[in-house]
């Protein structure tokens, strides 16, 4: 009986040990039978992530019904200083897929407070693919000097707001109400460059000028208009600027920026003028509030001992680094012109605890608002129409709380409460609760 016993013991021990270290591992898919690291280590970097988000309308909106959609994105990273000897190049490109049901068609609000932020550039599409250089120690400062070229996306270099991401809602999460005036979000790409400078640690300046493609983000150019549109005269040009401090106020981390885009492509505001851009500008502001304690610093000798067993030096204290586990604070502000601009006025606000309750220290529970208000001169122009139906104020109110499963994996539940979804006041404020998931290949 032993004799069988024990092998089944064995057999049970390392299937255990096996799944304890893949959980500890950095990527649901594992290492590969070590191919990834060798991979790596010379340079070539795959990736991979799965999201999903199950929604239910539980009161108020159009109907109280369910919904699901999910987003799958491989991507490539070339680190050209380990396969070429080039110091700071890097190629990066990616793909993407999306899917699922529009959670809005049961909520009725406005497309940039849409519960769901995956409903843009739907099914496979062409990601941004492009050079970046970085002067990483060249030059006095640290990444002094960062030059990109390419295939590229504004949202992935400006208004980077970590916490803010957290968060389900379109508006909080993603466009911050840019995207409601201009393609700002993660699924438009256009030829351009990217330029930033650090003068100093704490500070920088960076700006971006990209091809403007009108209807660049349809789901049926899947990111594939790399001639841009035709005929030729109907594309412009888009440019974004943006300077910041990222200070330590009493060693707790911050960001203060502010920044202004420009769309170069012909329109009409509400009272029929033609214009050649639209414009406007943007105000950050993230804090850190509270860090808890970090663990004491161990000490270490030198290795080397005498016959008392006293070091031949003091021992140096090792600090690691930065708990990050504490409360942060967030904020965004957006103003553009109300002639041609649907929502001139955006705003949203939001704390985030990372590691709340004790042994959870990778989990984060965050709440967060966003307010917007409609043009003034959308509504007179509707009203002088005839129409009766005007756009005035919307908003959101979302909390979350993630739990990092592993590395790779987290399941998040959530609420969301639109305020006058589409800004009517003709639809019921709407709840949703929600689960969203996430894992990285």
């Amino acid at each position: 009986m032993a004799g069988m016993v024990l092998p089944w013991l064995l057999t049970a021990a390392s299937a255990q040990s096996t799944f304890a270290d893949w959980s500890k591992g950095k990527y649901a898919t594992g290492e590969w039978l070590g191919a990834r690291p060798a991979l790596e280590e010379r340079g070539i970097v795959l990736g991979g992530s799965w999201k999903s988000t199950f929604y239910g309308v539980v009161d108020g909106g159009l109907r109280q019904a369910g919904s699901f959609d999910e987003e799958l994105h491989f991507n490539v990273k070339l680190d050209f200083e380990k396969l070429a000897g080039i110091t700071g190049l890097i190629a990066s490109a990616a793909v993407r897929w999306r899917d699922g049901d529009n959670v809005d068609a049961n909520v009725g609000a406005s497309p940039a407070f849409n519960p769901s932020s995956y409903q843009v550039g739907k099914q496979w599409r062409l990601m941004p693919f492009f050079l970046t250089w970085e002067s990483q120690n060249l030059l006095p400062v640290e990444d002094m000097v960062t030059l990109s070229a390419g295939w590229l996306n504004p949202y992935q270099t400006f208004v980077q707001q970590p916490e803010s991401k957290l968060f389900v809602n379109n508006a909080i999460t993603q466009t911050k109400g840019l995207g409601a005036n201009i393609p700002f979000n993660g699924t438009y790409a256009a030829w351009g460059g990217f330029a930033k400078v650090k003068p100093t640690a704490w500070s920088y300046l960076q700006s971006g000028l990209y091809a403007a493609i009108p209807n660049a983000t349809s789901t049926a150019n899947h990111g594939l208009d790399l001639a841009l549109a035709r005929p030729p005269g109907s594309n412009g040009l888009y440019f974004m600027a943006e300077s910041g401090v990222t200070p330590k106020i009493a060693n707790l981390p911050g960001k203060y920026a502010m920044g202004a885009y420009y769309w170069g492509l012909e329109n009409r505001s509400f009272f029929g003028t033609t214009y050649d851009q639209k414009f406007g500008f943007y105000w950050q502001a993230d804090q850190m509030l509270f860090r808890e304690s970090s663990p004491a610093p161990t000490s270490v000798g030198d290795g080397k001992t005498l016959a008392t067993g006293k070091n031949f030096q003091e021992p140096v204290k090792v600090v690691g680094k930065p708990n990050e586990q504490g409360l942060y604070f967030f904020s965004f502000l957006n103003f553009a012109p109300q002639y041609d601009n649907a929502l001139p006025l955006y705003f949203h606000t939001g704390l985030v605890y990372k590691g709340l309750i004790p042994a959870r220290d990778k989990d984060q529970i965050g709440l967060a608002f966003g307010f917007g208000e409609y043009s003034n001169d959308l509504l007179l122009s509707r009203r002088n129409a005839g129409l009766s139906t005007q756009q005035t104020t919307e908003a959101v109110l979302e909390g979350d709380y993630r739990v990092q499963l592993t590395q790779f994996a987290y399941v998040q539940p959530f609420v969301q409460y639109l305020i006058r979804p589409n800004g009517t006041g003709l639809v019921e404020n709407a709840t949703l609760l929600g689960v969203h998931l996430g894992v990285i290949f």
